[in-house]
């Protein structure tokens, strides 16, 4: 781990050649402000206090040539980000003046900022927990409201605090026990029952924090969904549909379709990669044969395959073909909402046509009727993705914070030592045993929540850090 009492600098924003307004450049440390000021010129009196912005030029201080016109914002430690004296320089955006701050600073003796260098800054001196620095990084990195508002609850404490609870009972139980080993003849013994009962409330407690875990990671990391079929059954009409672009082409030939086309939505708070892809069929074409092998590709790394048919056709051979050739029979054996037929054309089959009409000669499936060419049933499709969703124990609604794959092993972890402890309090053996495994679990709640934490787990999860954060 890098050496954490000197002065770090990053660029703190996404640089854009020729579009970003504003760039930031930021600074953490003991000489922070010292660098500031060798290197920033404020016009008239303007007062370098703590939460103060102020107005002026970057100078290079070996030539005195300006750098760039800038605002430097001054918070000094402990009100500030990292706790420790922290300054921005607010740059012209684009590429070349961040970075020759940026350089200036290095020059003035600071040191280029690790990932997440910042974050760990805050953890370190105690202005964030574990839990909260993770939540920064999720914050970072949502790709809808609800990941966001996700995140934003577990930065805020919503995790933390409960966390600390149930550790901070361990703690206090595990005192009361050592202490009747110690003092035996001086306390009353230790009921049993109440004891256990307390371990119970502390096991629900964790099995509601490990119910949001498969939630927590569809939201954060979304599905893949992938549109397959045979040519012409109407696939780049639906991606256009449900997209609402014009990304994909669309014309009355088959195999129009020889790339990947992708596009991104959100659904009931889920991120949602759609894939639209070429139409599978035997071709002597060889540019259509990379498209058709692409297509297979696509659908095997899918989540969700929605196998697109023509409903005024109804199941044919070719849609047969395709369905054995994909393996979706063994694959809904192995994951049975993992593939859901979309009848498209909808509005070529006769008024009273309905989705009963349409034999499929294969085992019952989750099926949406849809017209991709007006429009209509959309939003039926997305209430049958989110019913799958859902079905297998997954909703984004009413989720005040979801657990992420590192805290779901340490909270397994915790449920089964306190298993361990009931197991032993049932079975009558001595203390001892109650405190081996308590002991397991508060050494697990401390590394969730940065009490109990070793240095390779922090490089681990600071690492997947950007660097200015």
């Amino acid at each position: 781990m890098q050496h954490l009492h000197d002065t770090i600098v990053a660029i703190a924003t996404a640089i854009v050649p020729q579009q970003g307004s504003i760039g930031i450049v930021r600074l953490s440390g003991a000489d922070a402000v010292a660098i500031a000021q060798s290197l920033f010129e404020a016009p008239g009196k303007q007062s370098w206090k703590s939460h103060r912005i102020l107005y002026g030029y970057v100078r290079d201080p070996q030539t005195g040539e300006r750098v760039d016109e800038a605002l430097l914002l001054l918070m000094f430690a402990p009100r500030s980000y990292t706790r420790e004296d922290v300054v921005e320089f607010h740059c012209h955006g684009g590429l070349i003046p961040v970075q020759r701050v940026l350089q200036l600073c290095v020059a003035a003796g600071a040191r280029l900022a690790a990932p997440g260098e910042f974050t760990l800054r805050a953890f370190l001196n105690g202005r964030l927990d574990l839990t909260q620095a993770e939540s920064v990084a999720e914050l970072v990195a949502a790709q809808s409201t609800t990941a966001a508002q996700i995140a934003l609850a577990g930065l805020t404490g919503k995790f933390a605090r409960p966390l600390k609870h149930i550790r901070q009972t361990c703690l206090s139980l595990l005192a009361e026990i050592e202490a009747r080993l110690d003092f035996t003849d001086e306390l009353p013994p230790l009921d049993p029952q109440a004891t256990a009962a307390q371990i119970r409330e502390l096991q629900h407690q964790v099995e509601g924090f490990l119910a949001t875990a498969e939630r927590g990671a569809l939201i954060r990391t979304g599905l893949k969904v992938a549109i397959v079929g045979r040519p012409n059954v109407g696939k780049s009409s639906l991606f256009n549909a449900w997209s609402r672009s014009d990304r994909a082409i669309v014309t009355d030939l088959p195999g129009t379709t020889r790339d990947i086309v992708e596009s991104q939505l959100v659904v009931g708070g889920i991120p949602i990669q759609v894939l639209d892809t070429a139409g599978i069929r035997q071709t002597d074409n060889l540019v259509e044969q990379i498209g058709v092998q692409r297509s297979r590709q696509a659908a095997a790394s899918a989540d969700l395959i929605l196998f697109v048919i023509d409903a005024s056709q109804g199941w044919t051979a070719a849609d047969q073909e395709i369905y054995d050739q994909l393996n979706l029979q063994q694959r809904r054996q192995q994951a049975p909402k993992s593939v859901l037929v979309v009848l498209n054309k909808a509005d070529l089959l006769r008024e009273t046509g309905d989705i009963k009409d349409i034999a499929l000669p294969i085992a019952p499936i989750p099926t949406v009727l849809l017209s991709a060419l007006s429009q209509r049933g959309i939003e039926h499709l997305e209430d049958a993705i989110l019913e799958l969703v859902q079905g297998q124990g997954v909703t984004a609604a009413n989720l005040d914070f979801a657990i992420n794959q590192r805290q779901a092993a340490l909270l397994e972890q915790v449920h089964q030592s306190l298993n361990h402890v009931l197991a032993a309090i049932d079975a009558q053996l001595p203390l001892d045993f109650w405190t081996i495994d308590l002991h397991a679990a508060a050494r697990a709640l401390g590394t969730l929540t940065g009490e109990e934490v070793t240095e390779s787990v922090l490089e681990q999860i600071f690492s997947r850090f950007c660097i200015g954060k």
